[in-house]
């Protein structure tokens, strides 16, 4: 818009120059009437429009004719100018400007919130590991749906407190619950849940026989499945054999991982009979 602005207010300075439709009689004329305010060709632009402000003595009205004319042309070339420096330094500051990424919003977003959870939590006496005590049941809900549709675990998520609630879970799965009996106890023994005022610390109640039975056998049934289950694997021929049975192959690939790199050389010296003095 600046750009056509100019291209405007230049065509409008040639035409009051007289550089288009002139007869030979008049443009003489008007040449000698425009060699004040005309500059060398040699200065720049602001040089024209600083000798023309110079030439206007006193008020702006007592310029008459093509004089005043050229004066209002060159405060419109000013303003256009001025204008498309403007916005030509507005667009450049905001190609330069370092947006704020995406990473550095959701990290403030964050902070933020963490702090705003740790004033609640101060407020009713908790600490951060009881953080998820403030979520509605709503919240909560939707982070058990959330879990449902994660992955399996894989490295170090096999052990955290979701992977072993799901694994406490799927183990109780198959444990008969005998709510009768478990309310018995409850009335029979007062300390059945002991309080945290309780003298009975380091006494257990009674377990019956056939309860121990149920958990040996749940034990190995769980050892029999953990046995019974196995990825099928590549076999390499071209490998070197160094176990003495299946459990022990796969021990030693998982020694291989860690220590592999360390203990290479040893291996070599071991095989080729230079590890051992003469």
């Amino acid at each position: 818009m600046c750009l056509l602005v100019l291209f405007v207010v230049f065509t409008e300075v040639v035409q009051a120059k007289g550089g288009i439709g002139w007869s030979s009689s008049q443009a003489p004329e008007q040449g000698e009437e425009l060699d004040e305010e005309r500059p060398d060709h040699e200065h720049s632009e602001d040089d024209d429009d600083r000798v023309v402000l110079d030439n206007v003595e006193g008020d702006v009205t007592q310029l008459t004719g093509r004089k005043k004319k050229l004066f209002e042309l060159r405060l419109k070339m000013n303003e256009a100018r001025k204008a498309n420096q403007t916005a030509m330094v507005s667009e450049k500051k905001k190609m330069e400007a370092p947006s704020e990424s995406r990473g550095i919003s959701k990290q403030k977003w964050l902070e933020d919130r963490k702090k705003k959870i740790g004033k609640l939590l101060d407020a009713n006496g908790l600490d951060m590991t009881k953080a998820y005590m403030l979520d509605t049941q709503e919240a909560a809900e939707a982070k058990y749906k959330k879990w449902e549709k994660d992955p399996a675990p894989f490295g170090w998520d096999v052990f955290n407190q979701k992977t072993l609630y799901n694994a406490y879970k799927k183990r109780t799965k198959n444990v008969d619950v005998d709510l009768e009996e478990y309310n018995k106890m409850k009335e029979a023994d007062p300390e059945f849940y002991r309080e945290a005022s309780s003298l009975q610390y380091g006494k257990a109640p009674k377990t019956s026989e056939d309860k121990i039975e149920r958990m040996v056998k749940e034990l190995k049934d769980r050892d029999e499945n953990r046995k019974s289950f196995s990825r099928r694997r590549r076999f390499r021929d071209e490998k070197d054999i160094d176990s003495i049975n299946d459990r022990n192959e796969h021990f030693n690939k998982k020694i291989e991982r860690a220590f592999g790199k360390y203990t290479l050389e040893i291996k070599n010296n071991l095989e080729r009979g230079t590890a051992l003095p003469d």
